[in-house]
């Protein structure tokens, strides 16, 4: 029953995010429905202590991260900026290959460090152009984003510095560059394959005459200006963000230390405020970065950006409120789903599976369904299970690189439910549904999936690390 209870809530949230519900009403409704079924008097300590708690505590450390993405995103798109990319684009790779521009955008921005959200808020408007002047169906954007931005430059190239390849280097010793061939490989597999499945929407969209379509909501507005910014200027407010995010990843760990504090200058004997550079030190360096990349942005386009500046950053700060909040709910959720007995029953029979990257794999791409979050699933399934995993591992000859490796892929394999809230940042970016959208982004989902067993299987056959 306790397991019943948990899969009721699960599948109660995902239907109500399908059908186009707000997750910020639906995700307190679904995790407290299964609080009340499991113990009806942990109703409030839990929604008071647990979800309200790790609610505002994302809000704390990730809304300017949400807030600075989506007006720099903004400014892209009123500056004309992103038109000039789409049309030099363009003429590169053909109106035909619009995704391929789209998927490689977001792949150079996230292995260069760029937050997943901020890809979202910064590519979206260019990618509604480009898509617009090829004449490729609006609902399409979603899944080649998603390629793009959720799948192998998050947890598959080696060295990637997003949050999912990080998380293992805690648990098991290595480093964010482990088993190099291994990521290369499950990264070619992601991408070919991919690619493949968008193309071939985009074909049979236009063999039944489907076009970009008309009377969508949340559409960029039309460049007003005559003449477009040469291409080079135009990236490179999106250059400077990667490159400035590279820089204050490593420098700031160097000007602050370990941890740093300050007293507040209030009345009484306040006790110093203590901050952890170490957990901070990859959020400050990606604010700094969207700073620069907004100042950038102001100087190269300062007419044009100041004409719309108001009305635009009123509709960015709008947007940033809505993502942000869809994302701590659901992280809310997963912190109350994951305290339930019914989650223990989930993670206890997962380790039954007798093969170790087999059961790495399917341990942490289920809690990271059930908990709608790559890095929240695996950080649960890893410091439950980090040292049974390695113990199984040794008795195999496996070394841990591998291990690493299949956690930070596996972690980014079922997330993307439904429920997710990058999934639901997404479309509320781009102005889709569910209904319409959802497929393709569940089509990359499986793709990502199968590319761990894949993987698995490699280093099965071969031993290749």
């Amino acid at each position: 029953m306790a397991f019943l209870i948990v899969l009721a809530a699960l599948a109660f949230l995902m239907f109500a995010a399908y059908r186009g519900h707000s997750v910020i009403l639906f995700a307190p409704l679904a995790a407290l429905g299964a609080v009340l079924l499991t113990d009806p008097g942990l109703v409030a300590p839990m929604f008071t202590g647990l979800f309200m708690d790790r609610m505002v505590g994302f809000l704390k450390l990730y809304f300017p991260v949400f807030l600075l993405g989506a007006v720099f995103g903004k400014l892209i798109e009123i500056s004309g900026f992103s038109r000039s990319i789409v049309a030099a684009t363009i003429g590169i790779v053909g109106r035909s290959r619009a995704m391929l521009s789209i998927v490689l955008v977001c792949a150079l921005l996230t292995y260069g460090g760029v937050s997943l959200f901020v890809v979202v808020f910064a590519v979206y408007p260019f990618a509604a152009e480009l898509f617009r002047q090829s004449d490729i169906p609006k609902r399409l954007i979603p899944g080649a984003i998603a390629l793009g931005a959720f799948t192998f430059t998050m947890d598959a190239l080696p060295g990637t510095p997003q949050i999912q390849n990080v998380i293992p280097t805690t648990f098991f010793h290595t480093t964010t560059w482990a088993a190099p061939w291994l990521g290369s490989i499950g990264a070619v597999f992601v991408f070919i394959v991919g690619m493949f499945y968008l193309d071939w929407r985009r074909r049979v969209a236009i063999a039944r005459g489907e076009g970009y379509g008309s009377e969508h909501s949340n559409e960029p507005e039309p460049f007003a200006g005559t003449q477009m910014a040469p291409a080079a200027l135009a990236i490179a407010p999106l250059i400077i963000v990667g490159v400035v995010n590279f820089l204050l990843t490593r420098a700031i760990p160097h000007w602050y230390g370990a941890s740093t504090s300050f007293a507040p200058s209030v009345v009484g004997n306040a006790a110093p405020i203590v901050q952890d550079v170490g957990k901070l030190a990859a959020i400050w360096a990606v604010e700094g970065a969207l700073l620069a990349g907004i100042a950038c942005v102001l100087v190269f386009a300062w007419r044009p950006v100041t004409r719309a500046f108001a009305h635009g950053t009123r509709a960015a700060v709008a947007g940033a409120l809505l993502a942000s909040m869809n994302t701590a709910s659901e992280y809310g959720f997963g912190a109350v789903i994951a305290a339930l007995p019914g989650f223990r029953l989930v993670a206890d029979a997962l380790r039954s599976i007798p093969h170790p990257l087999v059961n790495e794999a399917v341990t942490v791409t289920a809690l990271a369904g059930i908990t709608g979050s790559a890095s929240g699933g695996m950080s649960i399934a890893l410091a439950a299970m980090a040292d049974s995993f390695m113990q199984t591992a040794a008795a195999a000859g496996i070394s841990p690189e591998v291990l690493h490796r299949v956690a930070a892929m596996a972690s980014g394999g079922m997330d993307t439910l439904p429920h997710n809230g990058a999934v639901i940042t997404l479309l509320a970016v781009t102005g889709l549904t569910h209904r319409q959208s959802y497929r393709d982004i569940f089509a990359i989902t499986l793709i990502k999936t199968l590319a761990v067993f894949f993987v698995i299987l490699v280093y099965g056959l071969t031993g290749v690390v």
